[in-house]
């Protein structure tokens, strides 16, 4: 795929001409078809089949669905189940990582989404272990260290981790790891098999085109799968869910990662979503949203005086953030000419680049009316 035709691919989601969109790292653009397809289940499945449609495809979706997300995160099939929230999934993950350690740690990113830490202080106050802020760059683990929270892209500063290197440097002291990909996922190629990762989540609502609130996923690897102790047993991960037994036999597989009923409508809008990634290789994906981003700094650096803190390398997901006094005045005035980024506080403007729908000319205007702005 070449440059050419990821621009083309803006025809197939719904933007107007005029918009110069740069906030997939928040909520993706949707794409044309998403609409079409919510109709359908809404109007057939759920209006015309009604009960019928959870025989007929509704029950396995967050399988289906967690088998076309494994491939773009670099998973074989029958590891990441669909459903829930980041936040939820977080919590199974770190629950089920921290059983059955003998450490006595939990280690998190010092520059951590919020939700992340809120839900590692839980974890740690319901098991009794302590919990740690460390810089990815000197972690400082030990044998004493339970399990590693991780961003794979830093959601401040746009800076990409080493998953290779961290992964193996939990492990070196017998810490599990996990891994949130909400910025990385959809962004560039993960490995997450490859490299013997233990645990990780993600968010299908930013560079995935989800849509607003789409489930979230959890990837448990089929060798930690008979390991894995749901802290949340509900029924949709039992092994027998209609036998309707009174006591709790989890799922062999990866089921046993699901809770409750999901929302299906949401569901389903994110399967349709998922059908503009069918053909897109990765590693081209890659390349283009380093141009994107490479290009759109280079305009920042040309046309203003302000600070560029994303790493000037191939360490950075398909985000440019910029420091900026006055960040909130400067992100309204970009939105009302309809360059929409945002920000966050205190100084922080952050535009994120979509490859499937971005283009060049998107990249140098946004960076001209920044410097209008700015000027």
């Amino acid at each position: 795929m070449d440059r050419e035709e990821f621009c083309v691919r803006r025809e197939l989601f719904d933007l107007d001409d005029d918009v110069i969109y740069l906030d997939g790292n928040s909520l993706g653009a949707p794409p044309r078809a998403v609409a079409a397809r919510v109709a359908e289940v809404v109007r057939v499945q759920w209006g015309r089949r009604l009960i019928r449609s959870w025989s007929e495809g509704w029950w396995e979706a967050p399988q289906r669905i967690g088998d076309r997300i494994a491939r773009l995160v670099g998973a074989a099939p029958g590891q990441v189940v669909v459903g829930d929230s980041t936040s939820v999934n977080i919590f199974k993950a770190m629950m089920a990582a921290v059983r059955g350690s003998s450490g006595g740690e939990i280690v998190v990113d010092a520059g951590t989404f919020p939700t992340d830490g809120y839900i590692a202080s839980s974890v740690a106050s319901l098991t009794g272990l302590r919990i740690r802020a460390a810089s990815p760059s000197s972690l400082d683990l030990s044998e004493d260290t339970a399990v590693v929270l991780l961003n794979h892209v830093d959601y401040r500063t746009g800076e990409l981790y080493d998953m290779a290197r961290l992964t193996e440097e939990a492990h070196a002291v017998g810490a599990r790891i996990v891994w949130d990909l909400c910025h990385s996922v959809g962004v560039l190629p993960i490995e997450l098999d490859a490299l013997g990762v233990d645990l990780a989540v993600g968010c299908t609502y930013k560079f995935l085109n989800g849509g607003p609130g789409s489930p979230a996923f959890i990837y448990v690897p089929t060798a930690g799968q008979a390991s894995f102790e749901n802290p949340l047993s509900g029924w949709h991960g039992h092994a027998a869910p209609f036998a309707m037994e009174p006591s709790y036999t989890p799922d062999p597989g990866v089921v046993r990662a699901r809770v409750g009923t999901p929302d299906i409508l949401s569901m389903l809008a994110l399967d349709a979503a998922l059908d503009v990634w069918d053909d897109v290789d990765l590693g081209e994906l890659r390349t283009r949203g380093l141009e994107l981003t490479a290009l759109f700094r280079q305009q920042v650096e040309k046309l203003t005086s302000l600070e560029v803190i994303t790493p000037d390398s191939e360490w950075r997901g398909n985000q440019i953030s910029v420091r900026c006094p006055d960040a909130a005045r400067v992100m309204d005035e970009l939105i009302a000419r309809n360059v929409i980024g945002d920000h966050r506080p205190p100084d922080v403007l952050r535009f994120g680049f979509a490859p499937l729908y971005v283009r060049d000319e998107d990249a140098v205007r946004a960076a001209e009316v920044l410097a209008e702005i700015t000027r």
